[in-house]
């Protein structure tokens, strides 16, 4: 077991988005320097120091992670947006091309990083309703989302690194008031439509933000764990009961349901995808459950409570 209360340095790429954020809140007292690489100009601040990269090829910035404890690859465009021709290659491929470079920097290292946490997605898995999906025993699914997914964790997967521990981390919706999917959600309720979407028999998989950030920990101590990891919590929701939940805990006793007509109208309108709300993710823990993590808010309810007092 590793002790990250006494980790001397972790490395974060593409550490300015909603993940990152969490990350570096949670390990802003457990390390001793934290390092996110950025193609952002950014003024360093306590123990965090940021370093301008292009996330395409190799330069100064690989010093930054000689002898890190930790290597956490968050890089890529984001999937919020329609699916032109353009977007779709660049989403494909600056997850690619960070991958790749940064694996050819830790195979050129002396003293590479001891853990190379790579992000993925749940969306890997194919849509379900009736059946969960883990590491063992999940189908991948077909379609675009999921043909990112594939060549991301295979051009992850390619790279030899005898010294590094190698982490996929197929994350599923991280519940965040700081951003993400749940303040457009908790907008459109406050607007008078929190009702289901669509059929609203699509499960929604989900992790509360700390929680998020606790497995990586407990991924980054538990030296054994390596490969894909299904990053969730262990109880699986509907998108009706999502809704109903979150009415429930903003006191707000009606929603006016969207049907798909009106979802592919609304996602144009924004320059968004349905995908993101009508696919069914049913994805399981399964590696963290068998390790005996610990999640604190294993719970819908008790999560969305949670996070509405913390924006109070």
């Amino acid at each position: 077991m590793l002790n990250t209360n006494s980790m001397d340095k972790i490395v974060i790429a593409a550490g300015t988005g909603l993940l990152g954020t969490i990350l570096i809140d949670y390990y802003r007292t457990k390390a001793t320097e934290i390092i996110v690489l950025t193609r952002q100009q950014k003024t360093s601040f306590g123990n965090v120091r940021y370093i301008q990269w292009d996330a395409r090829s190799i330069g100064t910035w690989i010093e930054s992670i000689n002898q890190a404890t930790v290597l956490i690859n968050l890089t890529g465009k984001s999937v919020d947006c329609r699916y032109t021709p353009k977007n779709k290659q660049q989403i494909l491929a600056s997850r690619i091309r960070a991958t790749q470079v940064l694996g050819k920097a830790i195979q050129q290292l002396e003293h590479p990083p001891k853990i190379w946490i790579n992000a993925s997605t749940a969306t890997i898995y194919k849509h379900s309703l009736a059946k969960g999906m883990d590491e063992t025993h999940g189908a991948i699914g077909t379609g675009f989302s999921v043909r990112v997914a594939t060549k991301w964790e295979d051009s992850f997967f390619s790279f030899k690194t005898p010294n590094t521990r190698k982490i996929a981390l197929r994350t599923a919706i991280v519940l965040s008031t700081k951003g993400g999917a749940l303040p457009p959600i908790l907008q459109l309720i406050n607007y008078g439509f929190g009702g289901k979407q669509g059929r609203g028999n699509q499960k929604f998989s989900w992790i509360h933000e700390i929680d998020f950030a606790r497995s990586v920990d407990f991924i980054i101590n538990t030296t054994h764990l390596e490969g894909p990891i299904n990053v969730a919590a262990p109880t699986v929701t509907t998108n009706t009961e999502l809704m109903r939940t979150l009415r429930k805990v903003l006191k707000i006793p009606f929603g006016i349901p969207l049907p798909t007509l009106l979802l592919a109208i609304g996602s144009r309108m924004i320059n968004t995808e349905t995908e993101l709300i009508l696919k069914s993710r049913y994805i399981l823990p399964k590696k963290l459950i068998a390790h005996q993590f610990h999640f604190l808010h294993p719970e819908l309810e008790s999560a969305l409570q949670n996070l509405c007092l913390q924006k109070q």
